[in-house]
């Protein structure tokens, strides 16, 4: 803990979501913490798909930043500039720091309040149980776990997964990939490889693919990549420490190149691991301690080292099966699905967070 005695360090977090959140929560006691976020409230993106078909899953996976941060500040605004020493909204805000962690990950669009949020999974509820068919475009980890989700919840559905890559969940490995390949097809979800949709062109609920295949569907999906959350740091005093795909990079003590009080924790880093939510929480675990070395010593060279993880993957498929691959070994069904699948860490992270469970 900080000398209680001397004026807290002032630490601003840019960011709201998995390792900004669990950072700024971590030092509100010892620190003057201000969390500058575009919206007002956190949300467990790997519960959010769930939320979709079941809105009353959200209720426990999304809530204010001021819930769990009761000793900080929150500043609802997108970050447009950081400076030397402070860190400029959109709305004008200046916010004047001693360290700084950037955790913006990918870029977001869509609501800014909690009932915004709860109105919008309400609205694709709504879309996904009058469909008969439904189109997901994207055939990676948000794809195929909402495919999942739909075929499970609504097994009479019609659900069509078009993919532009040679094979789904190419980060897991071809085995694994094949098991989630033939878990879908037992369910009869249609998938169709090395194509994609232009959905501006979809006529009459009919969509046609790059190849020239046609699907009927009454709504879609599109559950390809967002953009890396980097894009406001481009004309700023950090625009040199982005790589050429505009990750930021970061030395092993996680600390921003170049940069002794600025930290890049979660999606948004060059750390070369697959970009995964227990990862980002990993990261700001090793942030928090780094920080309160330097809060009590500047010129603390024994900063905790962050070392990559190995290939380490859990995708949900519906509420009790998923696949697993560990490694070179991959496992599919009711096992890896009781680790993951039944509250997808909801618990767990609301606990993280310093919130009961339910």
């Amino acid at each position: 803990m900080a000398d209680s005695g001397a004026e807290k360090k002032r630490v601003v977090v840019i960011g709201g979501g998995v390792a900004g959140s669990l950072i700024a929560r971590s030092l509100q006691d010892e620190a003057n913490v201000t969390l500058v976020d575009m919206k007002e409230f956190f949300e467990m993106p790997w519960a959010a798909l769930r939320s979709m078909c079941d809105p009353s899953f959200a209720k426990r996976a999304v809530f204010s930043h001021s819930e769990y941060l009761p000793r900080g500040k929150v500043v609802t605004s997108a970050a447009t500039d950081i400076t030397e020493t402070e860190v400029v909204t959109a709305k004008g805000d200046r916010v004047a720091y001693d360290f700084a962690v950037i955790a913006t990950g990918h870029s977001e669009t869509g609501a800014f309040t909690k009932d915004e949020k709860f109105t919008q999974y309400q609205a694709d509820h709504e879309t996904i149980k009058s469909a008969k068919s439904i189109l997901v475009i994207g055939g990676g980890q948000t794809g195929v776990e909402l495919a999942a989700e739909i075929a499970v919840d609504y097994p009479d559905k019609k659900v069509t997964i078009v993919h532009r890559g040679s094979m789904l969940l190419e980060f897991i490995g071809e085995t694994a990939s094949n098991k989630v390949v033939h878990w879908l097809k037992q369910r009869k979800v249609d998938i169709i490889l090395g194509q994609s949709v232009d959905v501006n062109n979809a006529k009459d609920g009919v969509y046609k693919t790059s190849g020239g295949q046609t699907i009927d569907a009454e709504c879609h999906f599109i559950c390809t990549g967002k953009p890396i959350g980097s894009g406001w740091l481009k004309e700023t005093a950090l625009k040199d420490c982005l790589d050429i795909h505009g990750r930021l990079m970061v030395d092993s003590n996680l600390k921003v190149k170049g940069r002794n009080n600025v930290f890049g924790i979660g999606d948004i880093t060059d750390i070369p691991e697959l970009k995964l939510g227990y990862l980002a929480q990993r990261h700001a675990g090793i942030a928090t301690k780094n920080i309160r070395l330097l809060m009590k010593n500047a010129n603390d060279n024994n900063l905790n080292v962050y070392k990559p993880a190995l290939p380490l993957s859990l995708i949900a498929l519906g509420k009790r099966e998923a696949v697993a691959q560990f490694y070179c070994i991959s496992c599919i069904g009711r096992l890896p699905g009781m680790i993951k699948s039944g509250d997808l860490y909801v618990g767990r992270t609301r606990k993280q967070l310093g919130l009961l469970s339910e």
